[in-house]
């Protein structure tokens, strides 16, 4: 078996009570494959630290039926078999023993990728692609996810946040805001050119077999890297990459990059990561530009680059600062970057068109909907941010209704005194300045 050492291997114990007075930082494991002994074997580490006889844990049907429930909650589109998940679910049983068989027998082959371009957040006209696999890879590859994930996580760097179970986006921004005001404000805002289309496959396995010996789970993953891709009539096989889409790649990509994680951590650089979006906080110019250039040679090393027009050294302390998930950091404050208000602007655009038909209460009623989520992520914003949001809003309103008048144009001039704030307060639109408010006060609390 490939990447099999001579010596007897050390095998994943086969049952075990299922995960209970486990550690909670193992709660989220699958518990179709990870029980207690295992994750026992996890935390005190296994021989050589490198896991055998896992293809048994990928195709049991526990796992392939947990697997599925968890690709239906997340819903998607049918791949170029044209399969719905609920086409796929009306024969589920049948569809997982054949994909358990297939898996077993090593005679299971993932089908084409359909690609298809979708618009890029708050960049008008640019687009970028997006890989959609059946529903049967989807399963399959969720599987597979809950069987090598663990082992892989329990490495995992501290900086990295995206895509790990039990951290997030607020995460990293809370780690960043925290650097910045500890004093570390020259910052490498870093952009990797076409990451998740440049992942070397052959170092990327490298990285998978140093932790995973069984050679037919690390074959079923080069399956699914170099899984076909279609594209109207025309297809091809990447020979780099991991598309965007798949259930495997943000796993694939966390560890690609996990070794530049641990080698900036080693320099004793502080690296706040989210996929393949980076920043390292630094307490001086010099810092910065040292921290870079060890960027620059692993990236070079590792096969990948840096965009050279979106890679850069900011002083935060000075006008101009730099964005990261969402947020413009500059000056010692931050707030929603120019295209997170670009793309809050297009989805209430589209929710509220002079055109629409629907009841002013309806129409609010989905417009809150955008705004409690969007505050909830934003918060942390300055109260102009949501002054202007809140203008903005009232504004598409008074346009609707003025249209209805039989007027044309935007909201504008006697609409303000026809239809006042307190109107919209009155059919129950959601104020982000009083939900500032109430924030603010309960936080003095």
């Amino acid at each position: 078996m490939e990447g099999t050492p001579e010596a007897e291997p050390t095998r994943v114990p086969a049952r075990g009570k299922q995960v209970g007075e486990v550690q909670a930082r193992w709660a989220w494991a699958e518990p179709a494959v990870w029980t207690e002994r295992m994750l026992t074997a996890l935390e005190t580490g296994v021989k050589g630290g490198v896991w055998f006889s896992l293809i048994d844990k990928v195709y049991a049907m526990r796992n392939l039926e947990a697997a599925f429930a968890e690709v239906k909650a997340n819903r998607g589109a049918a791949g170029v078999d044209h399969q719905t998940i609920e086409m796929f679910e009306a024969t589920l049983g049948r569809n997982l023993e054949r994909a358990s068989s297939q898996l077993a027998d090593e005679s299971y082959l993932p089908q084409a990728i359909r690609r298809v371009w979708i618009p890029k957040a708050g960049k008008r006209g640019e687009k970028r692609p997006l890989g959609i696999p059946t529903v049967r890879d989807r399963v399959v590859q969720a599987a597979l996810r809950h069987v090598i994930e663990p082992i892989f996580e329990r490495d995992f760097a501290d900086g990295s946040y995206g895509f790990r179970p039990g951290r997030g986006a607020k995460d990293a921004l809370r780690r960043v805001d925290g650097l910045l005001k500890s004093g570390r404000t020259w910052v490498v805002d870093a952009d990797i050119r076409s990451y998740f289309d440049t992942i070397p496959h052959g170092p990327l396995l490298g990285l998978v077999r140093s932790k995973v010996a069984d050679g037919r789970v690390v074959s079923l993953i080069e399956l699914f890297l170099k899984q076909q891709v279609m594209e109207t009539a025309a297809s091809w096989t990447p020979d780099s990459g991991s598309p965007q889409g798949a259930v495997l790649s943000p796993l694939l990509s966390n560890i690609y990059l996990d070794p530049l994680d641990h080698h900036m951590g080693g320099a004793g650089y502080e690296m706040v990561r989210y996929a393949d979006d980076f920043v390292v906080l630094c307490g001086s110019r010099s810092e910065a530009e040292r921290a870079l250039a060890s960027i620059r040679q692993w990236m070079t090393a590792a096969g990948l680059a840096l965009h050279p027009d979106k890679t850069r050294i900011v002083d935060a302390t000075e006008r101009g600062g730099f964005d990261f998930l969402g947020y413009h950091f500059e000056r010692g404050k931050r707030w929603p970057c120019r295209k997170s208000m670009g793309k809050l602007q297009a989805v209430l655009r589209a929710k509220t068109r002079r055109t629409n038909g629907e009841s002013l209460d309806a129409i609010i009623h989905n417009v809150n909907l955008t705004l409690r989520g969007w505050f909830a992520y934003f918060k942390h914003s300055g109260p102009s941010t949501f002054r202007t949001v809140d203008g903005w809003v009232r504004m598409r309103l008074r346009s609707i209704l003025r249209k209805r008048r039989g007027g044309r144009g935007c909201g504008r001039g006697s609409d303000h005194q026809r239809w006042p704030n307190a109107h919209f307060a009155a059919h129950g639109l959601h104020s982000l300045a009083a939900a500032y408010a109430t924030a603010c006060q309960s936080s003095r609390r």
